[in-house]
């Protein structure tokens, strides 16, 4: 095996790699939020550590091996794409860190009403990002657009905590109620942008695959 196929199948490992700490990151996170288990926050952050380290070599993999081999066609559109999807779980483990940072505040307070929905969220967007990552490390396009078609939904689905939030908010005397409801806001938020990361990636892989560029499709 050439030593460039060598390193571009250390770089597939170093990412899903770091997707799988991701993984772990967003699943803490989450079940610290709905389970309220305190305990999840320092398993985020000491992630979050390894997933920074990460992003910086993988960053400097990427550019050495085009630097290096001047790669052309699917070679290069691997590499780009892998520069953007790290990019993409970095930032999913900094959302992942906003929700357990929130969702320490909201355990001392009362559960609210509209956490009903955010459970469903939860549930769909760790779909999304487990889906996305699958694709990744088997080339499967139809699996990534598979995800893109989930957005719609978690982004339904904020739409409506949010609006319950809000409403809740209205008739609200008590201040820990409105303190709660705005952390709960913001988490609301902080799951839509992991499905937006998730839809990047996707359609980063689809681009990896078929050299085709969906992220701003024209009306024509």
């Amino acid at each position: 095996m050439r030593h460039f196929d060598v390193e571009m199948s250390d770089l597939q490992n170093r990412l899903l790699d770091m997707a799988g700490l991701v993984q772990e990151m967003i699943k803490a996170a989450t079940q610290k939020l709905v389970e309220r288990d305190s305990k999840k926050l320092d398993v985020v952050s000491s992630l979050e550590k390894e997933v920074n380290v990460q992003e910086i070599v993988i960053d400097d993999k990427c550019l050495k091996l085009i630097a290096l081999n001047q790669p052309v066609g699917a070679d290069l559109r691997f590499i780009t794409s892998a520069m953007r999807i790290n990019s993409d779980l970095e930032r999913m483990g900094d959302e992942a860190v906003s929700i357990s940072e929130r969702a320490s505040d909201l355990i001392k307070y009362v559960q609210l009403k509209p956490l009903a929905d955010i459970p469903k969220m939860v549930e769909i967007v760790r779909s999304m990002v487990m889906d996305c990552i699958k694709a990744f490390n088997t080339s499967d396009a139809e699996l990534a657009l598979s995800v893109l078609a989930e957005d719609n939904e978690v982004d339904s689905l904020r739409d409506k905590v949010i609006n319950d939030i809000k409403n809740l908010m209205l008739k609200a005397s008590d201040i820990d109620v409105i303190n709660g409801a705005v952390d709960l806001m913001f988490v609301a938020k902080s799951i839509e942008r992991l499905g937006d990361h998730a839809t990047n990636i996707s359609e980063d892989i689809i681009f990896m695959v078929h050299g085709k560029d969906i992220r701003h499709p024209r009306n024509c």
